[in-house]
């Protein structure tokens, strides 16, 4: 059963001036979501800024959005790290907090063995119950998680049902699902191939651009559902130019000021993350009038 089937937001995680997590504007950005048809919330990922949350604050946000989410959506917490010993006690805590499901990220900096990635993740696997979708992100990791050892965990695991992909390689997403035969739940990590790893059979996306536009997100996953397939590519196609200045720069520094310029109060980036350069800045505003979204 999966977690979740369309469009999953990696919700940003706003911060006051004064640097902490403003949890009234992330109740706003969660609601806003909710309210446009996100399928799933994923919190305290790369999108999150998880890796500059201190252990505690990570905890608080992950029990803060269950609360606020209240059952409507499923929300999967981002509980990865490169120690497995930090990642089991960050997944059984956001298990006893009532999250749905754990993202684990492979472990990054480390490059473990394919050997080490499986006893790395079984590990975490076998300290709660709830499901876990794997992280696929070499560009970030230094590590890339073949498929054989996706289906591999898939199969021998049995609450790790699936993988963000983020490896922007459509081959090896084809591979791993041609391997997969049905027993892995593929969702994009990419919003430029959200169609293309639909057509592959993928379960839809965890997505960036839905923090912007969540109900065009959740619309190309559900069009393509519903064998509209000319309609959800024809809205995956006209999200490209915004998804580029998306990604002018480092995830989520983009989508932070394109959420400030929306109006909301998503703060700047924890360094070593800045704030994005005033000639980006000038092209995701284009890119946002061109899309519609600001006038």
């Amino acid at each position: 059963m999966s977690i979740f089937k369309g469009a999953g937001v990696a919700i940003i995680t706003p911060f006051r001036e004064d640097g902490g997590i403003n949890y009234t504007e992330f109740d706003k950005l969660t609601e806003f979501q909710i309210q446009n048809g996100t399928d799933a919330i994923i919190v305290a990922g790369t999108s999150g800024e998880a890796s500059t949350l201190t252990h505690g604050e990570h905890l608080n946000l992950i029990r803060h959005c269950v609360r606020t989410v209240a059952g409507r959506v499923p929300v999967i917490a981002g509980t990865g790290s490169n120690c497995t010993e930090t990642a089991v006690k960050l997944s059984v805590e956001a298990e006893r907090a009532g999250a749905d499901g754990v993202l684990l990220v492979s472990p990054y900096y480390n490059k473990a063995t394919q050997n080490g990635l499986y006893q790395h993740f079984k590990t975490v696997a076998e300290a709660i119950q709830i499901p876990i979708l794997l992280y696929n992100i070499p560009s970030r990791a230094g590590c890339n998680i073949q498929p054989e050892t996706i289906v591999r965990l898939c199969r021998e695991v049995e609450n790790i049902v699936g993988v963000k992909d983020a490896g922007g390689d459509i081959s090896q997403t084809a591979k791993l699902l041609a391997l997969a035969e049905g027993e892995v739940d593929v969702y994009s990590g990419n919003d430029d191939q959200i169609v293309p790893v639909l057509s592959l059979g993928g379960k839809g996306v965890i997505s960036v651009l839905s923090n912007v536009i969540p109900r065009q997100t959740h619309d190309i996953c559900q069009l393509y559902f519903e064998e509209k397939t000319a309609e959800s590519a024809a809205l995956q196609l006209q999200s490209m130019k915004l998804i580029e200045a998306l990604f002018c720069e480092v995830n989520p520094i983009p989508v932070k000021s394109a959420l400030n310029l929306m109006g909301f109060a998503a703060g700047i980036p924890r360094m070593p993350l800045t704030e994005l350069e005033e000639v980006n800045k000038r092209k995701l505003e284009q890119a946002m009038k061109a899309y519609g979204i600001l006038g």
